[in-house]
Protein backbone atom coordinates (compact mmCIF):
# COMPACT_ATOMS: atom_id res chain seq x y z
CA UNK A 1 0.00 0.00 0.00
CA UNK A 2 1.19 3.32 -1.05
CA UNK A 3 0.43 6.37 1.33
CA UNK A 4 0.73 9.78 0.10
CA UNK A 5 1.14 12.46 2.68
CA UNK A 6 1.81 16.01 3.01
CA UNK A 7 4.47 17.27 5.10
CA UNK A 8 5.41 21.04 5.72
CA UNK A 9 8.51 22.40 7.08
CA UNK A 10 10.19 26.12 7.87
CA UNK A 11 12.66 26.50 4.84
CA UNK A 12 15.62 28.84 5.39
CA UNK A 13 16.54 29.24 2.02
CA UNK A 14 12.85 30.48 1.04
CA UNK A 15 12.34 33.85 3.24
CA UNK A 16 11.15 31.87 6.22
CA UNK A 17 8.46 30.44 4.39
CA UNK A 18 6.53 27.08 4.98
CA UNK A 19 7.26 25.09 2.07
CA UNK A 20 4.36 22.10 1.44
CA UNK A 21 5.72 18.93 -0.33
CA UNK A 22 3.42 15.92 -1.42
CA UNK A 23 5.76 12.54 -0.83
CA UNK A 24 5.40 9.12 -0.84
CA UNK A 25 6.93 6.07 1.71
CA UNK A 26 7.20 3.37 -0.67
CA UNK A 27 8.53 -0.20 0.17
CA UNK A 28 12.40 -0.60 -0.51
CA UNK A 29 12.18 -3.36 -3.40
CA UNK A 30 15.12 -5.76 -2.86
CA UNK A 31 18.18 -5.82 -5.22
CA UNK A 32 17.91 -8.90 -7.57
CA UNK A 33 21.27 -10.62 -6.73
CA UNK A 34 21.92 -14.37 -7.67
CA UNK A 35 21.86 -15.12 -3.84
CA UNK A 36 25.58 -17.39 -2.93
CA UNK A 37 24.02 -20.27 -2.65
CA UNK A 38 21.99 -20.89 -5.44
CA UNK A 39 22.09 -22.56 -8.26
CA UNK A 40 24.93 -25.42 -6.36
CA UNK A 41 25.33 -29.19 -7.69
CA UNK A 42 23.79 -31.44 -5.38
CA UNK A 43 27.00 -33.38 -4.89
CA UNK A 44 25.52 -36.37 -3.19
CA UNK A 45 23.45 -37.40 -5.76
CA UNK A 46 25.94 -36.30 -8.77
CA UNK A 47 28.91 -38.34 -7.78
CA UNK A 48 30.77 -40.58 -6.15
CA UNK A 49 33.60 -39.07 -3.42
CA UNK A 50 37.16 -41.30 -3.39
CA UNK A 51 39.26 -39.76 -0.60
CA UNK A 52 42.50 -40.74 1.55
CA UNK A 53 41.53 -40.62 4.79
CA UNK A 54 39.18 -39.00 6.79
CA UNK A 55 38.25 -37.74 11.06
CA UNK A 56 35.24 -39.88 11.92
CA UNK A 57 33.43 -36.92 13.26
CA UNK A 58 34.69 -34.78 10.36
CA UNK A 59 33.55 -36.86 7.08
CA UNK A 60 33.71 -35.93 3.41
CA UNK A 61 30.04 -35.20 3.12
CA UNK A 62 30.37 -33.04 5.99
CA UNK A 63 32.00 -30.86 3.61
CA UNK A 64 30.13 -31.56 0.24
CA UNK A 65 26.86 -31.85 1.44
CA UNK A 66 24.30 -28.43 1.60
CA UNK A 67 23.49 -27.19 4.87
CA UNK A 68 26.38 -29.62 6.27
CA UNK A 69 29.02 -26.91 8.92
CA UNK A 70 31.78 -29.45 10.41
CA UNK A 71 33.89 -29.72 7.18
CA UNK A 72 36.12 -32.18 7.06
CA UNK A 73 39.32 -33.41 8.19
CA UNK A 74 41.99 -35.93 7.07
CA UNK A 75 42.53 -38.38 10.38
CA UNK A 76 46.15 -38.61 9.31
CA UNK A 77 48.79 -35.71 8.33
CA UNK A 78 50.71 -35.49 4.90
CA UNK A 79 49.24 -34.91 1.62
CA UNK A 80 45.37 -35.75 0.81
CA UNK A 81 43.08 -35.84 -1.91
CA UNK A 82 39.23 -35.24 -2.61
CA UNK A 83 38.52 -36.58 -6.26
CA UNK A 84 34.55 -36.40 -7.29
CA UNK A 85 33.62 -39.10 -9.94
CA UNK A 86 30.74 -37.56 -11.44
CA UNK A 87 27.68 -39.76 -12.81
CA UNK A 88 27.29 -38.35 -16.15
CA UNK A 89 29.50 -35.68 -17.44
CA UNK A 90 29.18 -32.35 -15.74
CA UNK A 91 29.49 -28.90 -17.11
CA UNK A 92 31.53 -26.08 -14.68
CA UNK A 93 31.28 -22.94 -13.99
CA UNK A 94 32.12 -22.04 -10.68
CA UNK A 95 33.91 -23.24 -7.75
CA UNK A 96 33.92 -22.24 -4.47
CA UNK A 97 35.97 -24.19 -1.07
CA UNK A 98 36.44 -22.58 1.79
CA UNK A 99 39.82 -23.94 4.09
CA UNK A 100 39.59 -23.14 7.93
CA UNK A 101 42.67 -23.29 10.13
CA UNK A 102 42.27 -21.85 13.95
CA UNK A 103 45.12 -23.61 15.70
CA UNK A 104 48.07 -23.96 13.89
CA UNK A 105 50.13 -21.66 12.37
CA UNK A 106 51.24 -23.06 8.75
CA UNK A 107 51.53 -22.83 4.51
CA UNK A 108 48.95 -24.83 2.85
CA UNK A 109 48.75 -25.57 -0.85
CA UNK A 110 45.95 -27.36 -2.70
CA UNK A 111 46.37 -28.10 -6.59
CA UNK A 112 42.52 -28.04 -8.08
CA UNK A 113 42.30 -30.39 -11.08
CA UNK A 114 39.66 -32.25 -13.48
CA UNK A 115 39.37 -34.42 -16.37
CA UNK A 116 37.06 -35.44 -19.18
CA UNK A 117 38.16 -38.93 -19.79
CA UNK A 118 37.51 -40.73 -16.10
CA UNK A 119 41.12 -39.78 -14.84
CA UNK A 120 43.20 -40.76 -17.62
CA UNK A 121 44.98 -37.52 -18.03
CA UNK A 122 44.22 -33.98 -15.54
CA UNK A 123 44.51 -30.39 -16.63
CA UNK A 124 45.32 -28.31 -13.99
CA UNK A 125 42.68 -25.37 -12.71
CA UNK A 126 44.60 -23.87 -9.85
CA UNK A 127 47.66 -24.30 -7.62
CA UNK A 128 47.73 -21.84 -4.61
CA UNK A 129 49.34 -21.73 -1.30
CA UNK A 130 47.90 -20.16 1.87
CA UNK A 131 49.30 -18.67 5.48
CA UNK A 132 47.26 -19.85 8.03
CA UNK A 133 48.83 -16.94 10.95
CA UNK A 134 45.88 -18.02 13.96
CA UNK A 135 44.01 -15.76 15.69
CA UNK A 136 44.37 -13.17 12.55
CA UNK A 137 44.37 -15.43 9.79
CA UNK A 138 42.02 -18.49 10.19
CA UNK A 139 40.03 -18.39 7.12
CA UNK A 140 40.31 -19.09 3.01
CA UNK A 141 37.95 -18.23 0.50
CA UNK A 142 38.53 -18.71 -2.54
CA UNK A 143 35.62 -18.66 -5.61
CA UNK A 144 36.94 -19.49 -9.10
CA UNK A 145 35.08 -18.75 -12.08
CA UNK A 146 35.66 -21.42 -14.64
CA UNK A 147 34.08 -22.89 -18.68
CA UNK A 148 34.79 -26.47 -17.96
CA UNK A 149 32.82 -28.94 -20.28
CA UNK A 150 32.43 -32.85 -19.76
CA UNK A 151 33.49 -33.27 -16.83
CA UNK A 152 34.04 -36.57 -15.46
CA UNK A 153 36.39 -36.21 -12.58
CA UNK A 154 37.36 -32.98 -10.27
CA UNK A 155 40.61 -33.83 -7.86
CA UNK A 156 41.41 -31.51 -4.86
CA UNK A 157 44.71 -32.71 -3.25
CA UNK A 158 45.95 -30.41 -0.19
CA UNK A 159 49.60 -30.12 1.06
CA UNK A 160 48.20 -28.95 4.62
CA UNK A 161 51.75 -27.82 5.64
CA UNK A 162 54.43 -27.26 3.01
CA UNK A 163 57.18 -27.91 5.47
CA UNK A 164 56.12 -31.27 6.21
CA UNK A 165 54.90 -30.83 9.77
CA UNK A 166 51.79 -32.61 11.51
CA UNK A 167 49.22 -30.69 10.60
CA UNK A 168 46.17 -32.57 8.92
CA UNK A 169 44.40 -31.45 5.83
CA UNK A 170 40.79 -30.11 5.95
CA UNK A 171 38.10 -28.64 4.26
CA UNK A 172 35.52 -26.28 5.32
CA UNK A 173 33.55 -26.59 2.19
CA UNK A 174 33.56 -26.92 -1.71
CA UNK A 175 30.60 -26.11 -3.66
CA UNK A 176 30.28 -26.32 -8.04
CA UNK A 177 28.08 -25.08 -10.10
Amino acid sequence: MVVTTFSSFRSSDRENQDVLMRKRLITPIPEKTSAFNEGWLDLDGAAVVEVTSEEKDHPVESALVAGARRGWQASDSGTQTIRLLFDKPQRLTRIALVFEETETARTQEFVLRWSANGGHSFLEIVRQQWNFSPPNSIREFEEYRVELSDVTVLELTIVPDISRGPARASLKSLQLS
